[in-house]
């Protein structure tokens, strides 16, 4: 029952509506040059669809800005592609239903209907709630070869993938507490 409801969640998660051309302005910064709308899913199948229409844009600031929003932590992880201590964050174990947002833009990124306990000591999630929010780089440092995923916004460092057998996706999106605000929801 539970994996035919991530299947079902999974497969209605979002659509793209359409691009438009617009700026505005958010916390001092310009934002939205190329936005385009996607529909999030945020509530189980069987329930009525409810979903809220999300731009996602461009959101460009300089290092001394980031530097003024973020605290030194959130910095070293979303501008640094650092990585916090596992099994010592805020939402490796977090069991509540909710979405998680990215902690630079606030962009929404990952729903609690994906997220799975890995026994890595970091929040795991099997899927964002559209692939267009997250991007997907190569990352060779440390003379490893992975997968870094990027918030599509503003390019916050969020985590990395990695394969994973037993989820609807094969893979695994480890990412760090301190790249997301999470906000609890009645799904």
């Amino acid at each position: 029952m539970k994996k035919m409801q991530f299947l079902s969640i999974l497969v209605i998660t979002a659509f793209i509506f359409g691009c438009k051309e617009e700026q505005k302005e958010i916390n001092g910064s310009a934002v939205m040059t190329q936005a385009a709308e996607v529909v999030v899913q945020t509530r189980e199948v069987q329930d009525p669809v409810q979903a809220d229409t999300i731009e996602v844009g461009n959101v460009t600031r300089t290092e001394e800005e980031w530097k003024k929003i973020l605290g030194p932590e959130e910095y070293h992880i979303l501008r640094e592609a650092g990585t916090e201590p596992a099994f010592r964050n805020a939402y490796y174990d977090n069991k509540k239903e909710g979405i998680y947002y990215c902690g630079g833009c606030s962009l929404p990124l990952y729903s609690s209907n994906t997220k799975f306990d890995s026994g890595t000591g970091w929040p795991s999630f099997y899927a964002p709630i559209d692939p267009k929010l997250v991007e997907r780089k190569m990352d060779r440092r440390y003379g490893m070869e992975r997968v870094e995923v990027v918030c599509a916004q503003c390019d916050s460092h969020l985590g990395h993938i990695f394969p994973y057998e037993g989820v609807p996706t094969e893979e695994r999106h480890c990412l760090n507490s301190l790249a997301l605000d999470f906000k609890q929801t009645d799904i």
